[in-house]
């Protein structure tokens, strides 16, 4: 049987904000956009690793895109497809969450 684990409180997560956490050593981050959370391994497809080099900065400047801080590659954030940069047609691997009584979780 699945262990729903939460991971934080969704007022943590404001709306076009990213977040970066860990769970057993594994690097994910969520995103918050029109009302939906989505939750990404933090790793880039192109070399495998961290997308952000600051602290939960991992959107693009106008906060349209999930950006590598490394390559500069582009990312959908509902989708997590790489529409730019040297991983194009590529896709962050995405890690299924739901919201349950106001914290984001995920089944492990």
């Amino acid at each position: 049987m699945a262990t729903v684990t939460p991971l934080f409180h969704i007022s943590e997560l404001t709306e076009n904000s990213a977040k970066g956490l860990e769970l057993n050593q594994r690097k994910l981050f969520a995103v918050s956009r029109q009302g939906q959370v989505y939750l990404y391994e933090n790793r880039c497809p192109h070399k495998g690793i961290p997308l952000e080099w600051l602290p939960d900065t991992f959107l693009a400047t106008e906060k349209q895109y999930i950006q590598c801080s490394t390559h500069g590659a582009l990312f959908t954030i509902d989708q997590g497809l790489c529409i730019a940069g040297p991983c194009s047609g590529a896709s962050l691997t995405s890690v299924a969450c739901e919201i349950i009584d106001g914290q984001v979780c995920i089944r492990e």
